[in-house]
């Protein structure tokens, strides 16, 4: 991302320059609340003169916590590190989250991390903050340790939108009940699903509708059913970089064929492109059924036309 410098290991040695006023925060779903902790650290940086400095935590915390839960990430680093860099940030501080990182006490955390690694010269957390083992750290004890060590603390409060407070947490229940427009108006963006496109087994072509298939990794799984969507490409290599194609998509185990893992089959409109191996965002715009299965090919071919049709509808109404 143009703009934006990555740094994997955090450190006091690292050439990178110092003093920056640093966000803090898992940042999953980069939503609008997000967006407003972030951008107080950019007019306070722009203030001092100051480069703008977001540190988060990769794996998720809860993969650590709750191995094995069941997948829930809004965005995937890839995913976080663009949205991110959309923001204006200068320095991307990951910081690897493990079993042994989750025993560090929070005051070694604001030791080690904030003064020593990153050197920040102010820090911008959400109100609902916690760090260090048994989530000990506080934004009390920020500003507390703050005062002595030398770096200002600035918290954020609660950002509400038109309904609700904005949410990772409202945005993954929304996702799961079938309400992507809703979500969008959490997050700023429709929620996309971002992958490699992998070879399926072709069924789609036998019945005139060809289908670009997406592994759903470590993404939350939105309600199972079918969506219409729009399909963009993810770099300058790819056949659709610079373009957005309307489809509709299938999210789920595709019952009428026996499938065991869920993942996500895209029908491209009016556009006919070798997209195996390359990258593609799919944005979920609004659902139009559940997923079920079908008595015969026929049916599901026939069903798979109106849902196009519908999808069609739908999509002629957004802004291009």
């Amino acid at each position: 991302m143009p703009g934006l410098r990555i740094i994997r290991h955090p450190g006091s040695s690292a050439p990178y320059r110092r003093g920056a006023v640093l966000a803090i925060g898992n940042f999953d779903g980069l939503h609008k609340g997000h967006a407003a902790l972030i951008g107080r650290a950019a007019a306070l940086a722009r203030d001092s003169d100051a480069p703008t400095a977001v540190l988060t935590f990769e794996p998720h915390p809860r993969n650590v916590f709750v191995p094995g839960c069941e997948p829930f990430r809004l965005t995937p680093f890839r995913v976080k590190e663009r949205e991110i860099g959309r923001l204006g940030v200068d320095f991307l501080f990951i910081q690897h989250f493990d079993a042994e990182f989750a025993q560090q006490s929070a005051e070694s955390f604001i030791d080690d991390v904030i003064v020593h690694a990153v050197g920040a010269s102010q820090v911008v957390v959400g109100h609902d903050c916690t760090f260090g083992n048994r989530r000990r750290g506080t934004p009390d004890m920020l500003r507390e340790h703050g005062a002595a060590a030398g770096f200002g603390v600035t918290v954020v409060e609660p950002v509400r939108g038109a309904d609700a407070v904005y949410s990772s947490t409202h945005i993954r229940e929304l996702l799961k009940a079938g309400r992507p427009r809703e979500a969008a108006a959490q997050l700023g963006r429709f929620w996309e699903i971002d992958g490699r496109v992998a070879l399926g087994d072709q069924r789609g072509r036998t019945i005139g509708f060809p289908t670009a298939n997406l592994g759903l990794g470590e993404y939350l799984r939105p309600a199972l059913g079918v969506y219409a969507v729009t399909v963009s490409g993810d770099g300058p290599d790819d056949p659709l970089d610079g373009m957005t194609i309307d489809g509709v998509a299938n999210i789920g185990l595709r019952p009428t064929v026996g499938g065991l893992v869920p993942r996500l089959e895209a029908h491209l409109f009016d556009i006919s492109r070798d997209l195996y191996g390359r990258h593609l965002r799919v944005a979920l715009v609004d659902f139009i059924r559940p997923e079920r299965k079908f008595a015969s090919f026929d049916e599901l071919k026939d069903q798979i036309a109106t849902d196009a049709l519908k999808a069609r509808e739908i999509l002629a109404k957004e802004p291009h």
